[in-house]
């Protein structure tokens, strides 16, 4: 290519990271890529760029910098609404001629492409690339146009000028305005490349950050079949995976801690005869009840977001393709993420709902906020004009052409959409919660309606009817003391764990199980294991839709559980967690799908068939085998070796011996590849043998609502015995110290599950001087318990000098 040509348009491999002015962020991000990382694997399409230079030309020759200057000179000063300026702006540009110079060039640099690729015509992708866009504190997605499967010298031109016009969109007038940028000084690159055939496979976005929370060490991936556009438009609910970083390079596993699969009930394909380059077309029922990916493909994919992200420094937000002629993955665009990557530890906020209304629509939580507002439909951009400020914006889904209006809103509602659909990008963006991906909020919800919306409740939004009664608390983890005591936090939903790895906690002290298999699994075990002799037809009915895709239905339980407590193994890694196995009784047993055949009914379940007694009993013994493959699985598949598990409730130490053979049956064998197993002292048999139960288990966890119960023969749930339950009790207080000095003789550890030390600083500091060597609280106790601690530890030690 002759100097005069590259003044015009320049090869993706002559390009890198430095030549924004030139190029525009989108493209300077594809050069380097090509340049530097394809000689580690990841494939980039080829293509070229026109430069800035070309567009001013195109501009000049055309005489339009006064008629730009003039129209946006006329909206400052309010004598023209801004969709007559940008109307008058882009028919300029359209009607405007390109210099000789620069369509030959252009033309040359398509005939290269086409000859690179050993195809007449090829069809490509021309994507626009501001000079403004795609920069660390500038990168609001889709502000200009892409235009997909362009063929032909006279199409790429025209596709050419059309993303020049789109420098004068609405919204991206708007924008430059709010982020102060010179329209003058912003020039537009367009990027022309090589098409994936993703039309006949797949395509998708890539974070290599959560998106709701910040956790900087899993990728999101989104996909669905079919051209990436109805991903990053929001039009359909794609498939969502998550895999865990730091383990992901570990060879033999596969640490995919999220599958969740999206209804993706339509897609977008290359068009044919007159229709235009694409048309979206229905998915079938097959297509919409498979997988997108492959494991080996999402792995494949995450490692290259992990060196995406390694060589920019920064975490990145990329769309990916899959070639259905080649089966190859390709990367198309990488830009820096500007959300959460900027925010701060301080930013952590608490919501608590105290009163609520019924729930009207569920979807993806966007962000962790509770808003109450009017609801205000909206079906159509056309119809934009009537929303009401201030008021929940509910429509199908949105493009750019939305921005100004979703500024204006509270919170944000659509029927379609993903993590990474427009929606749920830009209401991160302006910091607002949104809730995507509701199949019919359009049609359940209406104008002037009192709604909650609600996204502080883990991954899943919940839309409220009424303005419910919440508190939102700050909380700052920013200054707090250190401890000798550990200081851990009880989890139960995986939904809300990534929430909370801002805070320094040690750990996970409890883990449960028992809300994992309620809302994630859902069916008894017992009624997968022995699934073919289940007399209950509605029963058989819903575990045949929920384990579909399974050959063996016992798998969806070990799958289900293993993937569920994969994330809260997942946020604190490589501390501890501590997953206690499934305590329920047998009243809640019932409750499961399918249950209520293997469960008797009991006058007590407190004090019935609950925790060790079950694990070896024939009742649920097959059952409990599938607890034990699902913590292999997260162990020795996924990776988590930093997981610990922990037996409820076991009433004497041959129970216990039982407990432990039937888990060395099931390949979880103390001390066998670090596996270490606690048990709950929770039952004053645990504390008079406390010595006993040192000698089979690594470490106690003390469950001081139990204890207190048991010990002082005292009804908890009971009003007219209230004040009689007393966790400080001189009772309850000798078995903790009883438990602590045998425990201690022989090496093992002892923690303690419960609110008490937060409401009770004095609690604290009779744990602290008996040397408890961990407190594990919810996460919204753990600033007031840390410091609670940290005072007695003072406190403790003051005296010590005196």
């Amino acid at each position: 290519m002759s100097a005069n040509t590259s003044a015009w348009t320049v090869p993706f491999d002559e390009l890198g990271r430095d030549d924004v002015a030139r190029v525009g962020g989108k493209n300077a991000s594809l050069g380097e890529m090509v340049r530097r990382l394809a000689r580690d694997g990841v494939r980039v399409p080829p293509g070229y760029a026109t430069t800035a230079e070309t567009y001013w030309r195109f501009i000049d020759a055309n005489r339009l910098r006064s008629v730009i200057g003039d129209a946006l000179a006329d909206l400052a000063a309010g004598r023209a609404q801004l969709a007559e300026t940008g109307r008058a702006i882009r028919t300029a540009i359209l009607r405007g001629a390109w210099p000789d110079e620069a369509s030959g060039a252009i033309i040359a640099a398509y005939r290269n492409l086409c000859r690179r690729i050993g195809r007449d015509n090829a069809d490509v992708a021309v994507r626009s690339s501001a000079t403004a866009e795609d920069l660390p504190d500038a990168s609001f997605a889709g502000q200009q146009e892409t235009y997909l499967n362009i063929r032909g010298e006279d199409a790429v031109l025209d596709a050419c000028r059309r993303c020049f016009a789109s420098l004068f969109t609405d919204r991206a007038i708007s924008y430059r305005q709010a982020k102060g940028f010179d329209h003058l000084k912003v020039a537009l690159s367009v990027g022309v490349q090589q098409m994936v055939r993703s039309d006949r496979a797949c395509a998708g976005v890539m974070f290599s950050i959560d998106t709701e929370t910040g956790f900087d060490k899993v990728v999101l991936i989104n996909a669905a079949w079919g051209l990436g556009e109805t991903v990053v438009q929001g039009a359909v609910d794609p498939d969502e995976y998550q895999v865990f970083k730091p383990l992901m390079g570990q060879s033999g596993l596969t640490p995919i801690i999220e599958k969740r699969i999206g209804a993706k009930a339509q897609k977008m394909i290359y068009a044919v005869g007159g229709e235009g380059p694409t048309r979206t077309v229905p998915t079938s029922r097959l297509e919409q009840a498979s997988a997108v990916l492959s494991d080996e493909e999402i792995m494949h994919l995450a490692r290259w977001a992990g060196l995406i992200e390694a060589h920019y420094g920064c975490p990145m937000d990329m769309e990916w393709a899959k070639d259905g002629e080649s089966g190859d993955l390709f990367i198309v665009q990488a830009r820096p993420e500007t959300v959460q990557s900027r925010r701060g530890a301080g930013a952590l906020m608490t919501y608590t709902i105290m009163t609520k209304g019924p729930t009207l629509a569920t979807g993806l939580a966007i962000g962790d906020a509770i808003v109450a507002g009017r609801v205000c439909v909206i079906r159509d951009a056309r119809d934009i004009n009537q929303f009401v400020d201030g008021a929940v914006l509910v429509t199908t889904s949105t493009d750019p052409d939305w921005v100004p209006v979703m500024k204006r809103a509270a919170a944000i509602v659509t029927d379609h959409g993903g993590r990474t659909s427009h929606a749920a990008i830009v209401s991160r963006e302006l910091g607002l919660p949104a809730i995507v991906g509701t199949g019919e909020a359009t049609r359940i919800l209406h104008d002037e309606q009192d709604v909650t919306v609600s996204c502080a409740e883990g991954d899943q939004g919940f839309v409220y009817a009424g303005s419910a009664v919440f508190e939102a608390k700050p909380i700052n983890s920013s200054d707090l003391p250190a401890t000798r005591t550990q200081i851990m936090l009880n989890l139960a939903n995986p939904a809300t764990a990534f929430r909370w790895w801002r805070l320094p906690a040690d750990g996970v002290g409890l883990a449960r199980m028992e809300f994992v298999i309620s809302n994630h699994v859902k069916v008894h075990p017992m009624a997968l294991a022995r699934y073919e002799g289940l007399r209950d037809e509605t029963a058989r009915r819903l575990i045949a839709d929920l384990t579909a895709g399974h050959a063996d239905r016992s798998e969806y339980f070990v799958d289900r559980l293993s993937r569920g407590l994969s994330r809260i193994a997942a946020a604190f890694h490589p501390k501890p967690v501590i997953v206690r196995m499934s305590d329920f009784k047998t009243n809640e047993y019932a409750n499961l799908i399918g249950g209520a055949e293997f469960e008797p009914k009991e006058e007590n379940p407190m004090l019935g068939f609950r925790g060790a007694s079950r694990y070896y009993a024939p009742r649920y013994r097959d059952g409990f085998a599938l607890e034990c493959r699902a913590i292999r699985r997260l162990r020795e598949n996924l990776g988590f070796r930093n997981v610990l598990v922990m037996i409820p409730f076991c009433r004497s130490v041959a129970e216990a011996d039982k407990v432990l053979g039937v888990m060395a049956e099931n390949g979880l064998q103390r001390g066998k590849d670090g596996l270490q197993i606690y048990v709950m002292c929770e039952i004053p048999s645990n504390a008079i043998l406390a010595k006993d139960f040192a000698e089979r288990f690594d470490g106690f966890s003390i469950g001081s609502n139990d204890l207190t119960q048991l010990t002082l023969g005292v009804d908890r749930d009971s009003e007219d015995l209230a004040g009689l339950f007393d966790e400080q009790d001189d009772a309850v207080k000798w078995m903790i110290e009883h438990v602590l000095i045998a425990a201690h003789a022989v090496g093992a550890k002892v923690g303690i599950c419960g609110e008490a030390p937060s409401n009770h600083p004095e609690f604290a500091q009779f744990l602290v001087e008996a040397g408890i060597d961990s407190i594990s609280v919810s996460p919204d106790s753990f600033v007031a318990v840390k410091r609670a601690v940290a005072s007695a530890e003072s406190a403790s030690l003051a005296r010590l000098h005196r």
